[in-house]
């Protein structure tokens, strides 16, 4: 699945049962913006399937100690920022898609797209 076209590239991971699956939706080679997407997209991952749900809704509570201290556990690779969200069959949590290139909310419209087609 492709996003629509808005001038930007993205980058999406998705965690499956802990193990990073890469699913680039599109990318513009390896300049830095691109290694720097799939950082913040992968990080973004970790933060909603660490917690369950997406992870804008982490991002409104950064500041209190349980999103600091899983943060601080995972070795710093938790982004909570807007731009993830977990994927869930039948009440499992199996991981998440996160997106990054776009505004916070295209990435998490993106992200839940790509959730929606599995």
């Amino acid at each position: 699945m492709r996003p629509r076209k808005s001038g930007s590239q993205r980058d999406s991971p998705v965690e499956e049962g802990g193990f990073e699956l890469p699913v680039p939706l599109e990318r513009g080679g390896w300049n830095g913006r691109g290694r720097t997407r799939r950082h913040a997209s992968q990080g973004k991952a970790d933060a909603s399937a660490a917690f369950g749900r997406p992870s804008g809704e982490i991002a409104e509570h950064a500041d209190q100690p349980t999103p600091r201290g899983v943060a601080s556990a995972e070795g710093g690779h938790i982004i909570v920022g807007q731009g993830a969200v977990p994927i869930i069959r039948n009440g499992v949590l199996e991981g998440a898609c996160g997106v990054s290139g776009g505004t916070a909310q295209q990435d998490e419209d993106c992200a839940r797209a790509g959730v929606a087609q599995l």
